[in-house]
């Protein structure tokens, strides 16, 4: 397949505006027609009294930069989506993934990288701006953002043809339009958003910054690390001495305090967990960002294809599930309506059982529990063992894998184990005796990358490698890139099936559904992700479990219920006070 397969070649583009949370509402669209030269210019209220002004049939492609957004036009005007999306935005990140750019991943850096100039980027800011404002316009800013829009629309096209030596070859085509296909799920999704308690958050942004005081002393009671609202290293390390605790240190000798190091220490130590969240909350939270709109309901940019591997990077300020654990208590389904958070198991061990063709890690997914059957398999346990009768040893050897999985040396497994770097060492040895044809693959991919430059998923995600890149980060490449197209296939699927899906999240998804569906819409996306994992893995199918959350119930993770429990104890005493006041 190449673009010349197809009749109609349109590329658009809309200039629109939304405040924080709520859906975009379109002002103008300029559209061009590639093969035909026609031009299509739509204001305002033309745009919601008219149909779809171009061709959205098989034998026709959309094109666009950022497609999504475009997407979301379509749906905010009752528009059909187009059968066939090319995103050049996503186009552009598979050929520059890894590389460093001169520019930006916008538009503008992207016509720069092959040669040729847009309009000057303060032009665009003032146009952003002007388009922003909002109420009426005069025909002469009518016809000012009008042209400004067909600038962009030009700099689609001369962008498009710049890079269609590259689209035509092999099936580059085919895999664009399945990158095109997502951006359609992602403007169904973040049309959709995630309901939220909104009287709940309206509360804790009213009492937010009384209850910092409160909730030091309540948290801060198990360790004592605070005076006033600072954190004292001296009385943390203290803490560390008197429990026993090892803890990662900086080349300086004191102990390293960042959020990577307090989540894998809070897995060893899951006491340490409210002091982290206390942390986090004290320092970085700033729920007046959270994006809610005036129905409830969660909605911030996905930003897909951001990140190396391919997966979705939105926003940790404006995206609920981009925030602490104990915040996701805010998601809670409206009445008579439920969630499903439906996750795949053990993601990055089946796929990598499955890419590298290890028939016994295979073996060991397919059981049902690959921690376990590792244990087996090595020896270490009886063929009769159960996850209850060895748990500890079944512990031992899920931290063994997840190790591997995340590139964590002896060390560092040693710490998570609470185990002599000796014990961590044979385990880590026993991983690579019992799972050779994987390492043996994994070691073939970091000499592939480092020698050729390049690393590709199944449906051609690239990753550009440049000298001195972290082997630890290409060997775990194919299960991360391959899981992001995973995600990717399974959120077209179920948007196209009619399932309402509210959130992405790494190798899981949120879905809503009346009560009385629920469990039959829950049931239908996990037979989508299944299909979706053998369709990426060459007929390997990996499974997924199920958390309900019904009506009045709320989303609760549980590596926050401490700290929710202990923030609405605090709200309900602030509102007591503030009634006897």
């Amino acid at each position: 397949m190449t673009l010349g397969g197809f009749k109609h070649v349109w590329v658009a583009d809309f200039e629109f505006r939304a405040a924080p949370g709520e859906r975009p509402e379109p002002v103008c669209l300029v559209a061009h027609e590639i093969r035909s030269g026609r031009t299509l210019r739509v204001w305002g209220d033309e745009l919601k009294a008219a149909q779809c002004p171009y061709d959205l049939g098989s034998d026709s492609v959309f094109v666009a930069y950022y497609a999504s957004a475009e997407m979301g036009c379509h749906l905010a005007l009752g528009w059909p989506l187009p059968a066939n999306v090319i995103d050049l935005y996503a186009e552009f990140r598979v050929e520059t993934n890894g590389l460093s750019l001169p520019m930006s991943n916008g538009l503008l850096g992207a016509l720069e990288y092959y040669g040729h100039r847009g309009i000057d980027a303060l032009e665009k800011d003032t146009m952003r701006a002007l388009i922003l404002r909002g109420g009426s316009y005069s025909a002469h800013e009518a016809a000012a953002i009008l042209d400004y829009c067909a600038s962009d629309v030009t700099a689609t096209a001369t962008l498009l043809r710049a890079m269609a030596p590259v689209l035509d070859q092999g099936s580059r085509v085919a895999h664009a339009l399945l990158r095109g296909r997502y951006t359609k799920a992602v403007a169904r999704i973040e049309d959709a958003g995630v309901p939220i308690d909104s009287d709940m958050l309206s509360m804790l942004r009213q009492h937010w910054q009384s209850l910092k005081d409160s909730l030091i002393q309540r948290v801060d009671g198990a360790f004592g690390v605070y005076e006033g609202r600072t954190f004292k290293l001296a009385k943390f390390e203290d803490y560390l001495r008197r429990h026993g605790i090892a803890w990662p240190t900086l080349p300086t000798g004191r102990v390293a305090l960042d959020d990577d190091t307090f989540s894998e220490q809070c897995k060893t130590h899951p006491q340490l967990r409210p002091l982290k969240d206390l942390r986090q909350a004290l320092g970085q939270l700033k729920l007046s960002e959270l994006q809610v709109g005036s129905d409830g309901r969660n909605r911030a940019l996905m930003s897909m294809f951001r990140s190396k591997t391919g997966r979705n990077q939105p926003s940790n300020s404006k995206f609920v599930f981009g925030l602490s654990a104990w915040l996701r208590g805010l998601i809670q389904p409206r009445p008579g309506y439920g969630l499903a958070y439906v996750d795949w198991s053990q993601q990055e061990f089946g796929i990598a059982a499955a890419l590298s063709g290890d028939a016994r890690m295979q073996e060991a997914y397919s059981s049902g529990d690959p921690y376990l059957a590792f244990a087996k398999q090595a020896g270490a346990v009886p063929a009769h063992a159960t996850k209850a009768s060895h748990a500890s040893e079944r512990e031992q050897f899920k931290a063994c894998v997840l190790a591997v999985q995340y590139g964590m040396r002896e060390e560092s497994l040693a710490r998570r184990i609470l185990q002599p770097t000796a014990h961590a060492r044979e385990l880590l040895k026993m991983h690579r005796r019992t799972y050779a044809q994987f390492w043996s693959w994994s070691e073939g991919v970091v000499h592939y990358a480092q020698t050729q430059g390049k690393l590709w998923t199944v449906f051609g995600w690239c990753l550009h490698v440049g000298a001195g890149a972290n082997a630890r980060s290409l060997a775990n490449f194919p299960m991360q890139a391959n899981g992001a197209e995973m995600l990717r296939l399974a959120c077209c699927m179920a948007t196209e099936a009619g399932i309402r899906v509210v959130a992405p999240v790494h190798d899981a998804v949120l879905i809503e559904a009346p009560l009385d569906e629920l469990d039959a819409r829950a049931a239908e996306m996990q037979a989508l992700m299944r299909r979706a994992s053998a369709i990426v893995l060459g007929g390997f199918q990996l499974r997924s479990d199920v958390k309900f959350i019904r009506a009045p119930e709320r989303y609760l993770d549980e590596r926050g219920t401490t700290m929710w429990r202990v923030v609405q104890e605090l709200l309900t005493e602030a509102q007591a006070e503030g009634a006897a006041a």
